[in-house]
């Protein structure tokens, strides 16, 4: 996603009102690399705009994936996770804390053999990695180190 002020330019150019909810959202996600859930988004633009609902929320980030404008990301075991990096990258969760982080690797080589589509055409596919972020690591090897003494 470019900055707020550019989305709101483009959807005004495609007849989309830019109420004031819809542009503290886009705020919220203007360069967010922990790729919130609706949840996190919310909390924070209610420091900004306290009466602005979840429904609302879920409806703008819901459209934003529409329009392609944000990508939604169906983690293992999560709820829904937004991306305002729509180019080709992958992903890395902590198993632990839950962070994701980007992996800029473009796996375009990957391709899933005729035998295995059972007739399905693929569009477009997702690379996830799963472990453990440096920091939960280092707190379960400590963890480890407490336990053996």
């Amino acid at each position: 996603m470019e900055s707020a002020r550019a989305l709101c330019d483009r959807l005004r150019e495609r007849g989309y009102a830019i109420t004031p909810q819809r542009r503290t959202i886009f705020e919220a996600l203007e360069g967010a690399t922990h790729h919130p859930s609706a949840e996190q988004v919310h909390e924070d633009v209610r420091r900004r705009l306290p009466d602005v609902s979840l429904a609302t929320v879920y409806k703008t980030l819901k459209e934003l994936v529409s329009m392609g404008e944000i990508a939604e990301l169906s983690l293992h075991g999560d709820r829904s996770r937004y991306d305002p990096r729509v180019d080709v990258h992958s992903h890395l969760k902590c198993d632990i804390c839950e962070r994701v982080v980007d992996v800029d690797l473009d796996f375009a080589e990957l391709v899933l053999p005729a035998r295995c589509r059972a007739g399905f055409v693929v569009d477009r596919h997702e690379v996830v990695f799963y472990g453990r972020c440096p920091e939960c690591l280092r707190a379960e090897n400590a963890r480890k180190r407490t336990l053996a003494r």
